[in-house]
């Protein structure tokens, strides 16, 4: 029979609140702040001026830039310019490339016909401007063909120079030689 105890899991901590990203109203430190905003005068006012006019718009003075001299600040709401600056990094992120990098595996002792075929896909990646990463992996014992497998990669690299340059020459990493191929030119 089971007993209908709570688990015990120690003393509980109090939740612990986010910390606001920027000083605002009361807890900026500066004696003298440049003031910017909406429907204000620019320019250098004390605290107690720049609070004045915060509350009288019933708004919020944000510190922008606390490492200026005097510190920037704004009257503005608060959660409206947290909104605006989650949107705006959004938006940078989103309109950052993300770069792809595909693989192609081959064995020190490929033949031609599959050598071919993986290189035709090597040239659909390369014209839709992703990286082509290539690698021969050695099993067990042919690691003795390590110069075989050079070659093979080189070869690879070379019949690429049309539409990719080498990023990175064959290197051997444990039981795998690595060649990096990138785009020439990156599709738009």
């Amino acid at each position: 029979m089971a007993l209908n105890k709570p688990f015990n899991r120690g003393p509980r901590l109090p939740f612990k609140k986010k910390e606001a990203e920027h000083n605002i109203n009361q807890f900026i430190r500066a004696q003298e702040v440049r003031l910017v905003g909406d429907n204000i005068e620019q320019g250098i006012y004390s605290l107690r001026d720049a609070l004045a006019l915060a509350e009288e718009q019933e708004l919020d003075l944000v510190e922008i830039s606390p490492n200026a001299v005097p510190p920037v600040c704004k009257i503005t709401d608060y959660n409206k310019f947290i909104y605006e600056q989650k949107k705006k990094l959004k938006e940078i992120k989103s309109n950052a490339k993300q770069t792809v990098i595909k693989e192609i595996r081959f064995g020190p002792n490929t033949d031609d016909h599959d050598f071919e075929f993986k290189l035709k896909h090597a040239i659909k990646f390369l014209e839709a401007g992703e990286k082509v990463r290539a690698y021969v992996h050695f099993k067990g014992r042919a690691i003795v063909y390590k110069e075989q497998g050079e070659i093979l990669l080189l070869r690879f690299a070379q019949a690429l120079e049309d539409v990719g340059k080498v990023e990175q020459l064959p290197k051997l990493e444990g039981k795998r030689m690595f060649l990096t191929v990138t785009p020439k030119a990156a599709k738009k």
